[in-house]
């Protein structure tokens, strides 16, 4: 079934929080409401949508709406369906052991290179995100830690100094956000995620290529641990 637009109680479309992405125009501003949405399961795994009930909630126009649907195609996060509609794609444990496998070659050697790189300014960065990061664990606030997390491996990525490298873990990030959500919604799990993002910060800022490559591969397994009991 098609999904209606969100409306408040006077009738009118629902305004909601923009997604937390940089917006330049409105296909950016469409592509990313539309990504957080499904991200966070406002739009559900499986749900058929409308690109005329989507231009509406947003407040956007349609064309913007339907480039950022193809955008979102080619980012395996919704499929096409002829005569039916826009499928916002099912959850797949497969896709996420698959996404897991390669983050933990790719990010396991970010986090080397990162102990040798960081400057001090990324290192202080990183030790922001984990005072933010607490304090969202104390009001258990799941969408704030997502993208806390996020921000967190996107800061190690540009520690590492390699903007290829850089690009790929941004694109397994994204990926891997809605298993975030889903699978580490209980509090103890945010804990456990806040102290392993503190050994990581730990060994690079004791300079040990070792040590960073290890504490990011037990946070990596950690989380296809949640994954997998939970997907």
């Amino acid at each position: 079934m098609k999904r209606t637009a969100v409306v408040n109680s006077t009738g009118r479309p629902r305004q909601t929080a923009a997604g937390p992405w940089p917006a330049k125009s409105l296909l950016d501003r469409a592509y990313n409401e539309i990504k957080y949405r499904i991200i966070t399961c406002h739009y559900r795994p499986a749900e058929v949508l409308s690109e005329a009930a989507i231009s509406v909630e947003l407040g956007i126009g349609r064309t913007p709406i339907h480039q950022a649907i193809h955008r979102l195609m080619t980012d395996g996060l919704v499929s096409i369906m002829p005569r039916k509609g826009i499928m916002v794609r099912p959850i797949s444990l497969d896709e996420a052991v698959e996404i897991i496998a390669v983050r933990l070659v790719t990010e396991c050697y970010c986090a080397r290179l990162a102990a040798e790189r960081a400057e001090d300014s990324e290192l202080a960065e990183l030790n922001a995100i984990l005072d933010r990061s607490e304090k969202a664990v104390a009001k258990r606030d799941v969408e704030k830690m997502m993208l806390l997390d996020r921000d967190f491996h996107l800061t190690v990525a540009r520690a590492a100094k390699n903007t290829v490298l850089a690009d790929v873990l941004r694109n397994l990030h994204e990926r891997s956000l809605r298993f975030w959500f889903l699978s580490l919604r209980d509090a103890d799990h945010h804990r456990n995620v806040l102290a392993q993002h503190r050994a990581i910060v730990e060994a690079l800022e004791s300079r040990k290529p070792d040590a960073a490559e290890g504490a990011m591969r037990d946070h990596i397994l950690a989380f296809q641990r949640n994954v997998t009991r939970q997907v």
